[in-house]
């Protein structure tokens, strides 16, 4: 669908069409920890789709970067964080792990959909824009499409 960008679709809608996507495509390069790594130290279980998290997570973070101009590992940790529970005391803000959105960055960064930006961070490449307008398209069309019926 020509003209139709990431921030046309529903966020949801977006990443998990392009989680699909991500993981249909088979090259994404998915850490071996990721059965056992929690997400933030805030949590205390890692995610229950052990097999789905990575992928709409790197979603996620492609989105996240497509509508700004460049993101940096810290932005990604304070983002993705959340609350503490520290049982009576009052809840505090904890960031998320480091190390994941390092990973995701650089899987996102080696199958060209970001790049180093010269100021520090990630931007969207254009091979990677186009990716995800692409699939910007799709979930558009198939938006209008389920409202016909």
């Amino acid at each position: 669908m020509p003209g139709v960008s990431v921030r046309d679709v529903p966020a949801q809608e977006f990443i998990v069409a392009y989680a699909q996507f991500l993981q249909r495509q088979g090259k994404l390069e998915v850490p071996a920890y990721t059965e056992l790594v929690k997400t933030s130290s805030g949590n205390e279980l890692p995610p229950q789709d052990s097999d789905k998290w990575f992928y709409m997570r790197t979603a996620s973070v492609a989105r996240h970067i497509y509508l700004r101009k460049a993101v940096g590992t810290a932005a990604l940790n304070k983002l993705y964080g959340g609350t503490i529970n520290r049982g009576s005391r009052p809840s505090h803000h904890r960031n998320a792990s480091g190390s994941v959105n390092r990973k995701v960055l650089q899987a996102l960064e080696k199958i060209g959909v970001l790049e180093a930006h010269q100021k520090g961070g990630r931007k969207i490449s254009d091979a990677g824009q186009r990716d995800l307008d692409r699939i910007a398209g799709e979930v558009f069309a198939g938006a209008n499409e389920e409202e016909d019926f």
